[in-house]
């Protein structure tokens, strides 16, 4: 017979098995599946996450460095952008048509001669752009059914008429650029040596705008759309300002290939697309290209929009001063990059008043 130590010893390992059994099972024991989560239950959650955001941000707002103007809205994150008649390019040339008053220093191809006073070595090389370089460009551009948008000084109208006669016998438009382009009448704040700004005046940048708008509109029988300030200075009370007095588009920022809605309090400015790339001053007397090499940049940057404007039309301006590619040497190469982009179906055409028209009919 076995002993009562014996029979204890039995049991207990009995129990200790069952109990390993019913620890393993636990163990291996798949979960059960969660019930699926209902849409109500879904947006109740959404919500919840969303206050618990809004109230974090309130405790601890960021405070983002970027400009005040516009709002960072990324091409990806936007319905595919549409053209008239299905065009893939909307292709705007600017021609920046300025004066430059004799006896104050401008633009120079020499800057060792800029500081004389008068200054005939690159003040003749200027006034070239506007006695033949524009003319040589309205007749090509005639050719190949383009119209310009004209970055305007308001002192061009009283120097030089005939410039006014014909780009409005051609149906161009024309937006204000400053006064003249003297640095004197540049819109914009100045950084000193030591760091400081010395802030233009509200009050004298009024000044210039009015001048400029006034003086458009009293010769050109119309308001004018668009702006572009010299050398794409301005301050941040220039686009309130411009909205103020009944501007709808502002070239300064060259930052997409769409327009877009600046923040200013009326909500009604926005940008119509400029460039300083396909620019011929920064080209030519910045980076020093060739005028062929111009030409190529024109034709490569068309290509790259084209491809793209498939599903996603873009705008491609193309930023002239009539003293560069008025020049025969450097015409030949625009002419050539003009002539290939015409030669394409699905193109655009078309002017910065036309393409911030039709924006505001299809998006705002």
């Amino acid at each position: 017979m076995a002993t009562k130590k014996k029979v204890k010893k039995k049991v207990a390992k009995k129990v200790a098995k069952k109990i390993a059994k019913k620890v393993a099972k636990k163990k291996v024991a798949p979960k059960k599946s969660a019930k699926p989560t209902s849409k109500k239950q879904a947006t109740k959650k959404k919500a919840a996450k969303e206050t618990v955001k809004k109230y974090i941000l309130k405790k601890a707002p960021i405070k983002l460095t970027q400009s005040q103007h516009y709002d960072y809205v990324p091409i990806i994150d936007r319905k595919p952008f549409k053209l008239p008649k299905g065009a893939r390019v909307a292709v705007m040339p600017y021609i920046n048509i300025e004066h430059f008053p004799a006896a104050i220093p401008g633009t120079p191809l020499i800057p060792g001669t800029a500081g004389f006073s008068p200054d005939p070595l690159n003040y003749g090389w200027r006034d070239y752009g506007n006695r033949v370089g524009l003319w040589r460009m309205m007749d090509m551009m005639d050719k190949l059914g383009m119209r310009g948008t004209v970055c305007l000084n308001g002192e061009i109208i009283r120097e030089y008429p005939r410039i006014i006669e014909e780009g409005e016998k051609r149906n161009w438009a024309w937006i204000g650029h400053g006064v003249n382009n003297a640095p004197a009448n540049f819109i914009g704040n100045v950084r000193n040596p030591d760091g400081s700004l010395s802030a233009l005046a509200e009050a004298k940048e009024r000044k210039i705008l009015e001048a400029t708008l006034g003086t458009m509109q009293k010769t050109l029988g119309r308001k004018t759309k668009g702006w572009l300030s010299p050398f794409l200075t301005h301050t941040d009370n220039t686009p309130r300002l411009l909205e103020e007095y009944g501007v709808e588009y502002l070239c300064d920022y060259t930052a997409d290939d769409h327009p877009f809605r600046f923040n200013t309090p009326k909500n009604n400015l926005i940008s119509v697309p400029y460039t300083v790339e396909l620019n011929d001053i920064p080209a030519f007397l910045n980076v020093g290209v060739s005028s062929e090499a111009f030409g190529d940049m024109i034709i490569d940057q068309f290509d790259i929009l084209y491809e793209e404007g498939a599903t996603n039309a873009r705008c491609m301006p193309i930023c002239l001063h009539t003293f560069h590619v008025g020049q025969p040497n450097k015409f030949k190469h625009l002419r050539r990059a003009f002539e290939y982009i015409a030669s394409h179906e699905d193109v655009w055409l078309t002017t910065g008043d036309e393409v911030n028209d039709w924006y505001r009919k299809q998006y705002m």
